[in-house]
């Protein structure tokens, strides 16, 4: 059986080492040569010549159409895409290819971390059964929990990766801004907050929102929040608007708290 990669970025790195791939093709071929390097030497060639029986398509939502266009038609072909299903492979599907999802609920920031994280990562799935079956196979591989995420709700759920992922990192590095702007370094506003920001989320991960939160929105300190929302008309706005708007979250945990000791 042989697999094939498309794509040379850290997604297509990662799965691409894991999986063994015999060929990948990219954009870049400096940046696919050295993709190949990290996966373990497989044959690089151009899209048009991705001859093989399974393909994983890892590259940008928006290029994935255009690279379904080049390729030849495999038996099995997967894309990673968060938040789309199948019907992005729709051209090789039509060619007789079993199509599917098969998104990686994790992190790349290089892919060295991607392929050490991607163990027991969960992975959202959906397709044709052939590629449903295959990317089962993967997430098992890997030890991963698997989401049945039919296409139809795969924007909502790209939406829940977006907010655990991405918008942490928006979050914290609104908190950074706050601490330069009152003195303290960049490096030293990373260390202080790493702690806080870890027992966090370890907290809600292992008990649970309604256990995990404190502070005054728990407390109903509602004049501390409105010092906090004084304090903040002196920093970008997108930072104050990142408070209210999770302030109301946090709201709305603290009412449920309330709901169920009460219920």
């Amino acid at each position: 059986m042989i697999i094939g990669i498309a794509g040379s970025g850290r997604v297509a790195q990662a799965l691409g080492r894991h999986l063994g791939a015999q060929l990948i093709a990219g954009r870049s071929p400096e940046h696919t040569r050295q993709a190949a390097e990290f996966i373990g030497s497989p044959r690089v060639v151009p899209f048009e010549e991705l001859v093989c029986d399974r393909l994983i398509i890892a590259v940008t939502d928006r290029a994935i159409e255009e690279v379904v266009a080049l390729v030849p038609a495999p038996s099995i072909a997967l894309h990673t895409c968060g938040a789309h299903g199948a019907e992005l492979l729709h051209a090789l599907r039509n060619q007789g290819t079993s199509c599917g999802a098969l998104h990686p609920l994790q992190t790349f920031a290089s892919a060295e971390s991607g392929f050490a994280a991607l163990t027991h990562s969960a992975f959202a799935v959906d397709g044709d059964p052939e590629a449903v079956a295959w990317a089962e196979e993967i997430a098992n591989l890997l030890q991963g929990t698997i989401l049945r995420i039919p296409a139809a709700a795969r924007a909502l759920y790209h939406a829940a990766a977006v907010l655990a992922s991405n918008d942490v990192v928006a979050t914290v590095d609104a908190a950074i801004q706050i601490l330069q702007g009152i003195g303290i370094a960049e490096p030293e506003a990373r260390r202080a907050l790493g702690p806080i920001a870890r027992a966090a989320l370890e907290n809600t991960l292992e008990n649970g929102a309604e256990a995990a939160l404190t502070g005054p929105v728990e407390r109903s300190d509602f004049e501390t929040v409105h010092r906090h929302l004084v304090a903040l008309k002196n920093v970008p706005r997108a930072i104050e608007e990142l408070y209210r708007a999770a302030g109301m979250q946090a709201l709305d945990i603290s009412r449920r708290r309330r709901l169920n000791r009460n219920g």
